[in-house]
């Protein structure tokens, strides 16, 4: 049988798309017999040449030949098209870091675990996005992860517009661990890392697989002095300020991950399953520095607090620490038919939540003066998500079709649950101090108040159908419809077209075009971000900040319910395959995505718009001064080309691999509040934010005992805002190439170590100009590692 021939597979259902890679190089096929994921088609027997549309496949080596442990880094690295940015000071996007795949939103791209829907982070970050925190899960529990590059809303439902991640859980019950140190060249940064898997196996095929990993990584710092701090050390000789009095850099994090594989056969033909993920973590970071000097609405020494001066409990000034602890866990089970090629089904429940408690230390309210504690909790945020999956595959034998037809069915009920749970009420108050001018709510980030504490629940129903069909031996067709309402807003119909077409043996073209849509989250339409003050003149207590698009006041001001985000996608390529290890595909693809969420201008609430909504009997409204809302705001255009080539072959006794990618990306905002000229300052760094061309290469040799790496990685020309309002405005970044280097001695058939090195020309990009004077030296809004070189070395045992 050759490589242009279909291989049979282990079958196997799991709720979605099955495929099982092939590859024609045949020293490495059987290396590949058990690699089923669930990505982008529900036919059983499709390898990536196969595929309708563009899917990647990282094996768990490729995703631990990086030195993180986190998967989304991961990703990043191998992956040019997939972005994650580290935004040190960012209240909380430093923590739950975004991920954007196609320069689309982070809540674009659906996440899946051993096919099944992965739940949101609690974190609403820029703009909304409510999206999952991939380093939740552990990757030393991955056994491969499957990159889906095209919109799937009619197969999966809600976020799957830019794609489809999902990570497969290792099944193989042999016992092996790791443990490795790394560390910047700057001297920081030292991260301890370790882990271990292993399980039993059960009768009728079954097993359990156990995984833990730890890891702790200490703070980075890429930062000068402040010009105020230096001005501030002069002018108190007698003090000694802190150089520097904050850092920007990589937080300082601790944290566990767990999980948990099994199945075992209840039948020849029946298995149930269960696997679950469970991760705690605790971060902390600064935020900017205080200076007694410049900040009269802490350290001003009013009448109201007799005795009271700031100086002496922060007489250097202080810098807020910010932090977050995070639970986040999930859990699903269920049973599934397996035995049959002709029919299967699956039938599954799964709940998820993640609970992430905000904190603030060495702060102040105050507005509370001696009463003011300097440690704050924030409060909680939760979310929450129940899903019930039923899916079943018929293979429908027609006469007149080359192979039987794939007819998959199914229903799904989810529940999606968002929670604020209010913080110390000191973290909120408006103390008495506010009638003298000092500043309320702890100092830096305001607590969630017992006025945004609530509990949203939104419920969906979804149905759908997918066919494939084998026109003739060349041709297949498919078409999958989804049909989903929303208690929240009501219905809303996806479908997708695909076709493959084997042009000659080995080289085959592909096309899709379909809908998709990105429902609004409980969080992003009942939360709100608010603070209070004093006024002092009317002494009164006012409120500003985000409200629900819900809220009287927002409505007022023109806010409407959040619709979804809706896409049309349509992709056009060839994928390839040779029988001397050359395979690859180009995709190019246009996304259309219209009613973006974004944050509404600001409104101001004079006395006679107060006035006005007083009698009409508004609920809170005398108390605000200024307000905003999430709304449906701009549209936007999307194109890129997609290329990724594989080539391996025997060279000099030993094995030669090169890999590679290049990823091409232009966004445009074609209409909205975005698209005026009175914001074309926000457009340019919307459009331009993150590199349109991208570059990861791989090559690896291995020869005897020894294994070779080199990857390349390339981000090309990108801009960020200078934060000047006239002249200069913006800031251009060059193109950026890295080299990573590893060498891996096996020192028998159970234990291995390597010793690697990221940025090993400890190259930095040009210094950030727009907030040089709060002691950055390069923008955190890289699309990349500031940080400098990395070494590290790490050893492997599989008993």
């Amino acid at each position: 049988m050759n490589c242009h021939q279909s291989r049979h597979r282990q079958r196997a259902f799991l709720g979605a798309s099955l495929i099982v890679l092939g590859l024609c190089n045949a020293a490495h096929a059987a290396d590949m017999t058990e690699e089923v994921i669930v990505t982008g088609t529900r036919e059983t027997l499709q390898t990536q040449y196969t595929a309708l549309s563009p899917v990647d496949l990282f094996t768990a080596d490729i995703v631990h030949s990086t030195a993180t442990s986190s998967i989304d880094q991961a990703l990043a690295t191998l992956v040019p098209s997939f972005d994650v940015k580290r935004l040190p000071a960012s209240d909380g996007l430093e923590f739950i870091r975004p991920a954007t795949l196609n320069n689309l939103s982070p809540d674009m791209t659906l996440v899946l675990v051993n096919g099944k829907r992965f739940h949101r982070s609690a974190f609403l970050g820029s703009n909304g996005a409510q999206a999952t925190d991939l380093a939740q899960i552990s990757s030393f529990a991955t056994g491969h992860i499957e990159l889906l590059r095209d919109g799937a809303s009619a197969q999966y439902g809600s976020d799957a517009i830019a794609g489809v991640i999902n990570i497969l859980l290792s099944q193989d019950t042999d016992v092996a661990a790791y443990g490795e140190s790394s560390q910047y060249y700057y001297g920081d940064g030292l991260t301890l890392q370790a882990g271990a898997r292993g399980g039993i196996a059960l009768p009728h095929d079954g097993h359990v697989v156990l995984t833990v990993e730890y890891q702790k990584a200490n703070e980075t710092s890429r930062t000068h002095q402040r010009a105020d701090a230096i001005a501030f050390q002069a002018a108190h000789p007698d003090l000694t300020v802190p150089d520097p009095v904050q850092r920007w850099g990589n937080p300082d994090q601790q944290g566990i991950k767990a999980a948990l594989d099994a199945s075992m056969g209840l039948t020849d033909y029946v298995e149930a399953y269960a696997f679950g993920t469970l991760a705690a973590a605790r971060q902390i970071s600064d935020i900017n520095w205080r200076n007694p000097d410049a900040t009269a609405a802490a350290y001003a020494i009013t009448p109201i607090f007799p005795g009271f001066d700031l100086r002496k409990i922060y007489p250097t000034g202080f810098t807020p620490v910010e932090g977050v602890n995070a639970l986040d866990s999930q859990m699903a089970a269920g049973v599934r038919h397996k035995g049959s090629d002709d029919f299967t089904w699956d039938v599954s429940a799964s709940y998820g939540v993640n609970n992430s408690r905000f904190f603030l230390n060495n702060s102040i309210n105050a507005s509370l003066g001696p009463d003011s504690p300097t440690n704050f909790n924030l409060g909680h945020m939760i979310e929450s998500e129940v899903d019930l999956n039923g899916d079943a595959v018929y293979r429908w034998h027609l006469p007149f079709l080359a192979d039987a037809l794939n007819v998959a069915f199914g229903t799904e009920y989810r529940a999606e649950t968002y929670q604020i749970k209010a913080g110390d009420k000191a973290s909120y108050e408006a103390g008495p101090g506010v009638s003298y001018g000092l500043a309320a709510a702890s100092n830096g980030f305001p607590g969630l108040a017992d006025t945004q504490a609530g509990s949203w629940t939104q419920t969906s129903y979804a149905g759908y159908i997918d066919l494939q069909a084998p026109v003739t031996e060349a041709l297949q067709l498919e078409v999958a419809l989804r049909d989903e309402s929303y208690s929240d807003f009501g219905n809303t119909f996806n479908y997708k077209f695909g076709t493959r077409y084997e042009l000659i043996p080995g080289l085959a073209f592909r096309g899709s075009y379909s809908t998709g849509f990105k429902a609004p989250t409980p969080g992003q339409t009942n939360a709100t971000s608010t603070s209070q003050g004093l006024d002092t003149v009317t002494l009164q207590v006012f409120t500003n900040g985000r409200l629900s698009p819900l809220n009287p006041v927002a409505k007022f001001f023109g806010a409407k319910p959040l619709k979804p985000e809706e896409s049309k996608t349509a992709t056009m390529g060839f994928t390839w395959q040779t029988d001397y290890g050359f395979s690859g595909s180009v995709d190019a693809y246009k996304t259309d995505v219209s009613k973006r969420f974004s944050t509404s201008q600001t409104f101001s609430v004079t006395p006679a718009i107060r006035d006005q909504l007083i009698a009409l009997n508004v609920p809170g409204a005398a108390s605000f001064t200024s307000v905003n809302f999430f709304t449906n705001d701009f549209n936007t255009m999307t194109r890129g080309v997609d290329f990724v080539g594989t080539y391996e072959h025997e060279l000099a006794g030993g094995q030669f691999k090169l890999t590679g990618a290049y990823s091409y990306t232009s966004t445009k905002v074609t209409s909205g509040s975005l698209a005026a000229a009175s914001n074309y300052s926000q457009k340019i760094i919307y459009q331009q934010g993150v590199p349109q061309q991208n570059v990861s290469a791989t090559a690896s040799y291995d020869f005897g005992a020894y294994s070779f790496m080199s990857r390349v990685r390339y981000y090309g020309p990108w801009t960020d805002s200078s934060g000047n309002t006239t002249g200069d405005i913006f800031q251009h970044f060059g193109g950026m190439a890295f080299v990573d280097v590893a060498v891996t001695y096996q020192i028998n058939d159970k234990m291995s170590v390597r010793l690697g090195a990221e940025n090993v020309g400890d190259f930095y990009p040009e210094k950030a100009a727009y907030q040089a004077s709060r002691g950055i030296e390069y923008s955190r809004d890289a699309p990349y590692d500031t940080n400098g070189g990395n070494y590290y070395l790490r050893y492997d045992v599989k008993l």
